[in-house]
């Protein structure tokens, strides 16, 4: 069966390995011998810029057989909106995935920005929706929004912005949006609706997510975990008349044999603050990032301390910021992993590597073509679907 398989692309640059994380590509750090974006020539740049970077690893990423790219945003990245329309021309029939904050943006600017960008690229537009993870990071933003009032607010958010997409008049009165008389003018009246990953492992999440997510995206966990989330996700949205969809993000680290990969982490794990390994402090009300820790045992002393399942390693934060999370091993393991995911019902991943240029053709070349249940062939741009149909792949609009 077709699963849509996307790539991340830094909007913040990128770590030259996993071995050290010091961030040299893409940046925006001084100029340095060694440095790719901006590099250096004879003393002076050379002219090559982080978006140039951005444009390699979504143009690789294409190339090696991904549906579309994940542009992540937080405080210190690129803006992914301006990014996607910088990128577009980039491509052909790439999608970008473009990760917001609701609370950021009012509905209806953000469906105008979307009908434009649908018009423009043919429709290769799709929401990463997130409701944020509190804390400093959120308050960066002037949001004191407390956590299950920010998924509240992320439904009407949604209600509106679906609500005027047609064109209107469409009249809300809500918590946190009013509106009369909004809708979209000719032609941005009727472009595809973007399609919905939207993410949280809380309950108020479950329920937002429930109503408006094409699907539902999860940071990997031990997939026995996985799976009784995906259970209570399931049994959520099909209390309403929906049918869930469910994806997962993931980093890889897949080598031609299992003992190299091991070796690579290896390198990087000699560079790790010994006081890390005590445990993670919590920053703010993440849900999501709680739950994942709790599948580990701190302190831990070696890389394998962390290895929740079979290829299953929650260290990946040690070594470069995000999720804890991923996979590594061998490109068999890894294939086979993913294989598994899918029989518990994954639909789409969000797959990710470092560094992201070198990982995407290594990826798409050596661990894609061994999954049994993808379709490589699946890069169409998404069809307009209708709004009015109740089910969870008829709203085409989740980390």
């Amino acid at each position: 069966m077709p699963i849509d398989i996307y790539w991340r692309i830094g909007t913040h640059g990128d770590q030259s390995s996993l071995r050290r994380r010091e961030t040299s590509r893409g940046d925006w750090t001084p100029l340095a011998p060694g440095g790719i974006t901006p590099g250096v020539r004879g003393g002076r740049p050379d002219g090559y810029t982080h978006l140039d970077h951005m444009a390699d690893v979504a143009r690789a990423s294409e190339l090696s057989g991904f549906v579309g790219g994940l542009l992540p945003s937080f405080p210190f990245t690129d803006d992914p909106w301006a990014a996607a329309a910088s990128l577009a021309r980039e491509t052909t029939t790439y999608r970008f995935m473009i990760a917001y904050q609701p609370g950021f943006l009012h509905p209806v600017q953000a469906a105008r920005m979307s009908a434009t960008l649908q018009r423009a690229t043919g429709g290769r537009t799709v929401y990463n929706v997130i409701s944020g993870g509190g804390g400093p990071p959120q308050l960066w933003w002037g949001d004191k929004v407390d956590h299950d009032d920010r998924y509240a607010r992320t439904s009407e958010f949604l209600d509106v912005l679906k609500g005027v997409w047609d064109g209107g008049p469409f009249d809300y009165d809500g918590r946190f949006y009013r509106v009369a008389g909004a809708g979209l003018p000719e032609p941005l009246a009727g472009q595809p609706f973007p399609e919905i990953y939207f993410s949280g492992s809380s309950p108020a999440a479950i329920a937002a997510a429930g109503r408006h997510a094409d699907y539902y995206l999860s940071w990997l966990e031990p997939f026995e975990a996985l799976a009784a989330k995906f259970a209570q996700v399931r049994e959520h949205t099909e209390a309403i008349g929906r049918s869930p969809k469910f994806a997962v993000r993931i980093d890889v680290l897949a080598r031609e044999t299992e003992q190299a990969a091991w070796a690579e982490i290896e390198r990087g794990w000699r560079h790790v603050d010994p006081a890390a390994l005590r445990g993670p402090e919590a920053s703010g009300d993440s849900v999501g990032w709680l739950r994942g820790q709790s599948f580990v045992n701190w302190p831990v002393s070696r890389p394998r301390d962390l290895e929740a399942a079979p290829n299953v390693w929650g260290g990946f934060h040690l070594l470069r910021g995000g999720p804890a999370f991923g996979l590594v091993g061998s490109y068999e393991q890894v294939a086979a992993r993913l294989d598994e995911l899918i029989a518990l019902g994954v639909d789409s991943f969000v797959l990710a590597g470092v560094p992201h240029l070198e990982e995407a053709h290594r990826v798409g070349e050596h661990v894609l073509p061994l999954l049994r249940h993808h379709d490589l062939r699946d890069h169409s741009p998404l069809a307009a679907p209708s709004l009015a149909t109740p089910s969870l792949t008829a709203v085409k609009g989740t980390v």
